[in-house]
């Protein structure tokens, strides 16, 4: 039987604004039915870097937690550190580009959390037991939570095609370390110019495998290491660094088991803001020109559906003039075409879906009902 995904256009009047149609989209598709009653909520969402603007509005945040706070939750806006070193790699400066760009408890009227902790280490094993993942790294605050309530802004991805609802579910929820699995199939590197014999890396390996030597540079044993990602988690200097080197489709399979890690044992909804869809990840400090225009908002319970639907709608829609796929000749405007595709030609974003499926996470088959 095909999954339900509720969808509601952008079209607006002076009575029906569209946060009025966030609100009634969850409604119709039966936010309800989940008991929220002093239940500690985890709202994730991509809090953006500083310098991308295509990031998911603080007021459509906002209007989902006075909604959620009207049933009896206890709600909390989340997302887990970076790999990478950037403005979210760390929970203190996490947490002040939440502030910059709007999700502060002022504006969104609950806490904002860093759900892997201060440097990323902050996380939960969670058994899994599959193909690519034996347990899944995921960050403590979510994992503790009673709900989880997924808010996506649904745009192209480097790594994975797009970045949808199972890429905010297995990738955004997982630790540094989980990061780290996710990304590569080996241990970290030891860049040594930035490297400067601080030994914090050394004091924070719980298996012994970094020692820093006379010369003042940190070398790890990888007789001894596990690829935790502690040390990456902890460098301050960006001497720890992942080995990028995970192909997109085997990256996409484990993002997969990560989610269905994620939604162990918890119940979940998923929202998906197909707007600004620009090509690559918010995780950049600039967003370029959308793919194609503002389709909408979608919702399901279903988070395999939902990402399907999603990509659905940004194929079958024209692809603008000025995006970076488009070029004088295109006269078609690529309709009907993967526009995912076309962005990252080496990139087969569908993997990921099937071997959702394919686990149990949910079903490519899908319904859309319309909501006004």
């Amino acid at each position: 039987m095909p999954s339900q995904v509720y969808f509601t256009d952008l079209r607006a009047n002076a009575s029906n604004n569209l946060l009025k149609k966030l609100e009634s989209l969850v409604r119709k598709a039966g936010i309800d039915t989940i008991d929220f009653d002093n239940k500690i909520t985890a709202v994730k969402i991509h809090f953006g870097e500083p310098g991308n603007l295509s990031y998911i509005r603080p007021n459509f945040a906002a209007t989902l937690v006075n909604y959620l706070k009207s049933k009896g939750a206890k709600p909390f806006l989340t997302d887990s550190n970076t790999l990478y070193h950037g403005r979210r790699s760390n929970a203190v400066d996490h947490i002040r580009a939440a502030f910059e760009n709007g999700f502060n408890p002022l504006a969104v009227d609950c806490p904002v959390i860093i759900a892997d902790g201060l440097r990323g280490t902050d996380l939960v094993e969670i058994p899994v037991h599959l193909e690519h993942c034996k347990t899944a790294k995921i960050g403590k605050a979510i994992a503790d939570a009673d709900i989880l309530i997924t808010m996506t802004h649904f745009k192209g991805h480097e790594l994975t095609g797009f970045g949808g609802t199972l890429k905010n579910l297995g990738m955004g929820c997982a630790s540094v370390g989980g990061k780290l699995e996710l990304h590569s199939t080996s241990s970290p590197k030891i860049v040594v110019e930035n490297c400067t014999g601080c030994r914090v890396c050394e004091r924070n390996c719980a298996h012994d495998a970094i020692h820093v030597g006379a010369d003042k540079i940190a070398r790890i044993d990888y007789k001894k290491c596990v690829g935790c990602g502690q040390c990456v988690a902890v460098c301050q200097y960006d001497a720890a660094q992942a080995v990028w080197e995970s192909a997109s489709e085997l990256s996409s399979r484990k993002i997969a088991e990560y989610s269905l890690a994620v939604l162990k044992d918890k119940p979940a909804f998923h929202i998906s803001f197909i707007m600004n869809v620009s090509p690559d990840c918010d995780c950049w400090n600039f967003n370029d020109y959308p793919l194609v225009s503002d389709i909408g908002i979608a919702a399901s319970f279903d988070p395999v559906a939902l990402d399907q639907a999603c990509a659905d709608m940004v194929k079958e829609a024209p692809a603008l003039p000025m995006s970076r796929i488009c070029s004088e000749k295109d006269h078609d405007l690529h309709r009907g075409k993967d526009k995912f595709v076309l962005t990252h030609r080496n990139v087969h974003w569908e993997e990921g879906l099937a071997h959702g499926e394919e686990i149990g996470l949910g079903s490519r088959s899908y319904e859309v009902v319309k909501v006004r």
